[in-house]
């Protein structure tokens, strides 16, 4: 879109602007203006940067980024799931939520247009973004160029060593008080990853303290709520509750978001355990190996879908020592069955 056409525009007439916070205290219960279906140019003509505040140590200014994404040709890609936040109050309540503070080192995973990435560096913390898309990350470098509290990779997260790098930015701090163990993830991520960033984050616990992230609510609901519907409940709920802690923080309407999702979401936060804080089986490989042939089949009994392992009887025997009837099946079971369940297996 030419620049000349985008100052052309006229602003929208309307008493909400998506890029100042909205006339109400709580994002839960408050009713949400509805976005219009406005084309990227109008929003970008029509937006206003939030009031600068004496607290405020650098100004987010929305209008400039979306104006410079619009001025490169630059549009959400569907392919990388990219929802712009568009309301600065969400990504504050994020950084709450993770209680970010001074001199925090905070992993942020796809950046975007450098709105919560913002929040995190005015909140005193150093972010290492990871970015997939070769633009936004250039666009995040130039943002930031000017302070060495944020530093831009361009990759795929579900391919980075994350290890490696949280290693090598912790070393170059100048904080002599910042320690690894202490680090935190905050992150606004594409839904379509969500499951992959989860699995690959909440056995960090020797590295990042909590993970906090915003996903779509069905998902988050289904990793938090312990009252499952059987037909909801999955090996990934073992998996979160093996290693975290987790609580929903609060529900994001999807009218906060360019362009609008069919979804609404929230914030999760994952308070990651420690290794001598997991369930204590002699090999996690084997004890998720279990879990996932337990739910191998539709509604299927688990003497039936673990006798690859030992015989039928012996999973009766086992599961009648923890409680269970001999037709039980998976989604009957919590954690701390599915430990003793493979404990006694195994003979541990």
């Amino acid at each position: 879109m030419d620049s000349q056409l985008v100052h052309s525009l006229q602003p929208i007439q309307s008493s909400f602007s998506p890029f100042s916070p909205p006339p109400y205290n709580s994002l839960t219960t408050a009713t949400i203006p509805q976005a219009k279906k406005t084309p990227f140019h109008r929003i970008v003509s029509s937006a206003s940067p939030p009031s600068k505040t004496k607290t405020q140590k650098q100004d987010d200014d929305y209008h400039a980024t979306l104006k410079a994404l619009n001025s490169k040709g630059r549009f959400p890609r569907k392919s990388l799931g990219q929802h712009y936040m568009l309301n600065g109050l969400v990504n504050e309540e994020l950084v709450a939520a993770a209680d970010v503070k001074e001199g925090d080192l905070v992993l942020e995973i796809g950046p975007g247009t450098g709105s919560l990435t913002n929040v995190l560096v005015n909140a005193g913390a150093t972010v290492l973004a990871i970015e997939k898309d070769p633009y936004m990350a250039a666009l995040v470098k130039e943002r930031f160029a000017s302070t060495n509290r944020v530093k831009v990779l361009q990759e795929d997260f579900t391919r980075c060593h994350i290890r490696s790098h949280m290693s090598l930015i912790s070393e170059t701090r100048s904080s002599v008080n910042a320690k690894s163990q202490n680090s935190k993830v905050v992150a606004n991520i594409p839904f379509n990853i969500s499951t992959d960033v989860v699995k690959q984050l909440l056995p960090m616990g020797d590295i990042f303290s909590e993970v906090v992230l915003l996903l779509q609510e069905e998902a988050a609901l289904r990793l938090v709520d312990p009252s499952l519907r059987p037909s909801e409940y999955r090996p990934i709920n073992i998996f979160v509750n093996f290693y975290s802690d987790p609580e929903y923080k609060f529900k994001v309407p999807r009218t906060n978001f360019f362009p609008q999702p069919k979804v609404d979401a929230a914030v999760v936060a994952f308070r990651l355990k420690q290794a001598p804080d997991y369930p204590r089986v002699s090999s996690t490989k084997s004890f998720f190996s279990m879990v996932n042939s337990a739910f191998n089949g539709k509604r299927k009994m688990l003497r039936k879908s673990l006798q690859h392992i030992c015989p039928s009887t012996e999973i009766e025997a086992a599961l009648s020592e923890v409680g269970f009837p001999a037709t039980s099946r998976p989604e009957e079971l919590a954690l701390d069955d599915f430990v003793r369940l493979h404990n006694l297996i195994l003979k541990e």
